[in-house]
């Protein structure tokens, strides 16, 4: 406490009183943002976790609709099974 009081009396009561309310400000805004990025750092591990069931229920669709084709004697959509795996059908037939 007497170091607040030095303080005023070397630099004045509004400097002091600046200085002060930044510290404040800087602990409130450090604060904050802990906690905000706690909360992205959840959200994005929820995020991770969605969408790896949906490329899971995304392979099981492609696997039911080419057993599918296969037993209505169906030719199975090719394309389709080549961007579930990500790139493109590569045969010309």
């Amino acid at each position: 406490m007497s170091n607040f009081f030095y303080l005023i009396g070397e630099v004045g009561f509004p400097i002091a009183g600046a200085l002060i309310a930044g510290i404040f400000i800087y602990i409130v805004i450090k604060f904050i943002l802990a906690s905000v990025t706690q909360t992205v750092t959840t959200m994005q591990g929820m995020i991770k976790a969605l969408d790896n069931r949906v490329q899971t229920m995304n392979n099981d669709l492609v696997k039911i609709d080419a057993l599918l084709s296969h037993v209505a004697g169906v030719r199975p959509d090719v394309s389709r099974i080549a961007a579930n795996e990500g790139k493109e059908d590569a045969r010309r037939d």
